[in-house]
């Protein structure tokens, strides 16, 4: 296909395939790179949630919106430079797909903040975003590996 296309005059993109993809990282190196984005993530989650508590009157469920956004905007540059690597659809279908994913996954681990906040309001927020975390880590893992940056 890409022989037709340059024979057609249309020039590629290396996300169109004019460079062979490099080889999948081993899995050591991709559990590991997902692991320092997925603790940088929880950090960035954790320390924009704990300044807008502080700060504004969002409250715990728009300050947690917020704090999503930041964090998952952190994880796919980590995720992608570190644990996986570019695939071959080039960033903005990446970005795409990477948000699919993690917007489903912000909204179970929400889902399961605000459900333990409303069950048990004696949970401090903190406390809870770090057991959403954990659950919807896993999730994660096999949305964005085999979803996003798959080769």
């Amino acid at each position: 296909m890409l022989r037709s296309l340059q024979l057609a005059g249309i020039h590629t993109t290396p996300a169109m395939g004019d460079q062979a993809m490099p080889p999948q990282r081993p899995l050591f190196q991709r559990l590991a790179g997902f692991g320092l984005a997925g603790v940088t993530g929880l950090a960035v989650d954790a320390a924009v949630l704990a300044l807008l508590l502080a700060s504004t009157p969002l409250g715990p469920f728009g300050s947690r919106v917020i704090a999503i956004a930041v964090a998952l905007t952190a994880t796919f540059w980590i995720n992608r430079t570190l644990a996986f690597g570019p695939s071959s659809r080039g960033v903005a279908v990446e970005g795409a797909r990477y948000s699919g994913v993690g917007l489903t996954g912000a909204v179970l681990n929400y889902a399961i903040y605000s459900a333990l906040l409303l069950v048990a309001p004696t949970i401090p927020p903190l406390a809870a975003l770090f057991v959403t975390s954990a659950l919807v880590t896993v999730f994660s893992w096999f949305g964005y590996s085999r979803l996003v940056f798959a080769r």
